[in-house]
């Protein structure tokens, strides 16, 4: 599995996980409700600074931050024709903010220290959740998003080089078979690990 973590030594990398966990969510709860576009240009502005301060490769930023503008290929018309554009522009560039924030936070901290933080979250409530497993599905989560992505892209890439196009039946088939036998090996390694109960 291909981890999203990009090594680094900024400050934004050096900073507490749980700090960087908070600050993510109150950062995406803001930018949900910015109704101002001066606003909302000025927070993407500031998480654009952000990537700049971590020293993120634009490259890897850009591998995380690229696919939701696909959806909104499709989902930005529809809003216009139903709401109207600046309410479609707003909500896209909502969406775009949100979507780089989480990028800058897994691309800043490595998984091992996001299951650490979880587990220290949980601690206190140990008599009703295992920390230990929720913070091994959190991690799990992270590696899984990926290595669906990289499913995904590989069979287009199949698909292109046998120069066929077809239907979305005939893309969801290989990547749903693909990864079935990606999760089938996930299990397999964590039944070797011990937690198969």
């Amino acid at each position: 599995m291909i981890g999203l973590y990009s090594p680094g030594t900024s400050l934004i990398h050096r900073a507490p996980t749980g700090l960087k966990l908070l600050l993510l969510s109150v950062g995406a709860i803001v930018v949900s409700t910015i109704q101002d576009p001066v606003v909302l240009g000025g927070a993407a502005l500031v998480v654009a600074a952000l990537f700049v301060i971590a020293r993120v490769p634009a490259a890897a930023a850009a591998r995380q931050i690229t696919p939701i503008l696909w959806m909104l290929v499709i989902v930005v018309p529809i809003q216009g024709l139903l709401a109207g554009w600046l309410i479609a522009g707003l909500m896209a560039v909502r969406l775009i903010v949100a979507v780089a924030l989480a990028a800058l936070f897994t691309l800043t901290t490595p998984v091992s220290s996001v299951l650490e933080t979880f587990q220290r979250m949980l601690r206190p409530f140990r008599r009703w959740i295992d920390g230990d497993r929720i913070g091994l599905l959190v991690a799990l989560t992270i590696r899984c998003i990926p290595l669906l992505a990289d499913i995904v892209a590989e069979v287009l890439e199949a698909r292109k080089a046998r120069g066929t196009r077809g239907s979305l039946l005939a893309l969801a088939v290989p990547v749903v078979v693909r990864s079935l036998y990606a999760a089938d090996a996930l299990g397999e390694a964590l039944i070797a690990r011990g937690f198969d109960d």
